[in-house]
């Protein structure tokens, strides 16, 4: 009696708006497609009756479950789905003497997905290896982290390494697009008004099942869904920014321009801004990284370590927890002492080559490795620094055309006039100085 009541209470209740709109083919699947052309090997892993292993590595709602539901519906092949977070050794075993024993009885295959796998410690790991080794299953692994650090080596040699990319602003409106029209959607009952469609797009941050939730939490409270609406269905306000107009040249401008001040409550202001408004955050990691060592420079020299570190961060865990990382990055910058003569410096050089004072390389400075080099002077002449005191030696190292010419000019602020004290003496040395 239970058991029926069960069975009726789940009919009763609809799927998820991003449960129902899963791709049932590959043809249906937004995004991807440099993995989804003829020949990739998803294509081949579809095609084929053989069973293979698959680790698909990318952000949060790019599709990797998606993948893995499509590969066992399109081939017929059982699909069982584990939790890395919920599930241990004893679940992995079961459910591989489960899909063996169907193997055996009627010859059918199991897709066995196992779901952030990159939370499985080595003995569980491990439990997998028998079934991809003696193919009782075709396992796909999904993770947000890369598995060259995540998962065990005997099983990542074992099995082929896709990488997912995020789905871009255009993925997910043709994903919003086909919610609202298809029958299995909102079945076109409601209207989605453009600027809540782009507001949408916005929120998701190339996630489309997060997309797909929020429009169905909007479809909740009304049949005609307006800006209005959807900001009430998820408690965010929609942030006016357009990401190809004035707003986006002005909010990073004022971004860039609030670190440099060192103010770094403003310059977080100006990130939270561009983050809720969905601007890519490798773009602005790549401006941060950029002022690092345009604002910062020797300075303080870790500051680019923690822009490059948080650039790759964002690479690799997405938003939303991504935005922590910019914003350690963003702190570090603002109240890092600043100096540009690294910028001043190579703008000079650079200002210096354009005008022609180019020269003649030093021949005692020139490659000498090759045959015929030394018949030619190459290379006559070099003093080797490590063999004197300091590791320093007085000679010719510049072109003559700017051999006087100064670029680097260091200041005083931070762990610059240490460097800035270094540099004059050298110079002072090398320059023919005492």
């Amino acid at each position: 009696m239970d058991s029926l009541f069960d069975s009726a209470a789940e009919e009763a209740t609809p799927q998820p708006l991003a449960v129902r709109m899963r791709p049932r083919t590959l043809d249906e699947v937004i995004g991807q497609r440099h993995l989804l052309g003829s020949g990739t090997p998803l294509r081949r892993l579809v095609e084929s009756e053989a069973p293979m292993s698959l680790f698909l590595w990318g952000p949060p709602g790019t599709g990797k479950t998606t993948l893995a539901y499509v590969v066992s519906n399109v081939t017929k092949r059982r699909f069982v789905e584990i939790s890395a977070v919920s599930a241990g050794v004893k679940d992995v075993r079961a459910a591989i003497d489960d899909a063996r024993r169907e193997l055996g009885m009627t010859g059918r295959q199991t897709v066995l997905f196992v779901d952030e796998v990159h939370r499985f410690n080595k003995a569980q790991q491990d439990a997998l290896l028998p079934a991809v080794e003696n193919r009782w299953v075709t396992f796909i692994g999904a993770t947000t982290e890369n598995p060259y650090f995540s998962v065990i080596s005997p099983l990542l040699s074992r099995s082929l390494l896709l990488t997912l990319e995020s789905l871009t602003d255009d993925d997910i409106r043709a994903v919003l697009e086909r919610a609202v029209a298809e029958p299995r959607g909102l079945g076109g009952r409601h209207t989605l008004a453009p600027e809540a469609l782009e507001h949408l797009v916005r929120l998701a941050g190339g996630d489309a099942r997060r997309s797909l939730t929020y429009l169905e939490a909007a479809a909740l409270l009304a049949q005609d869904i307006t800006v209005e609406v959807v900001e009430k269905a998820v408690d965010k306000a929609a942030v006016r920014y357009d990401r190809q107009g004035d707003q986006h040249y002005d909010v990073i401008s004022a971004f860039i321009k609030s670190m440099r001040g060192s103010d770094a409550d403003a310059a977080l202001h100006y990130l939270a801004r561009m983050v809720e408004a969905g601007e890519d955050p490798r773009f602005i990691a790549r401006r941060i990284v950029i002022f690092a060592s345009e604002d910062v420079g020797m300075a303080d020299p870790t500051c680019l370590q923690t822009a490059v570190a948080a650039a790759q961060a964002v690479q690799l865990i997405g938003l939303p927890e991504g935005q922590i990382n910019l914003a350690h990055a963003v702190i570090h910058c603002a109240l890092a002492p600043k100096s540009n003569a690294v910028v001043k410096a190579i703008g000079a050089a650079v200002g210096d080559v354009r005008k022609g004072l180019i020269g003649q390389v030093p021949g005692h400075l020139r490659d000498a490795h090759y045959p015929g080099a030394a018949k030619l002077g190459h290379g006559g002449g070099y003093k080797y620094p490590h063999d004197f005191e300091h590791g320093l030696v007085r000679q010719d190292y510049a072109p003559e055309q700017v051999r006087e010419r100064r670029y680097y000019e260091p200041t005083r602020h931070g762990a610059e006039a240490p460097v800035a004290d270094r540099w004059a003496k050298i110079r002072d040395f090398l320059r023919g100085g005492s």
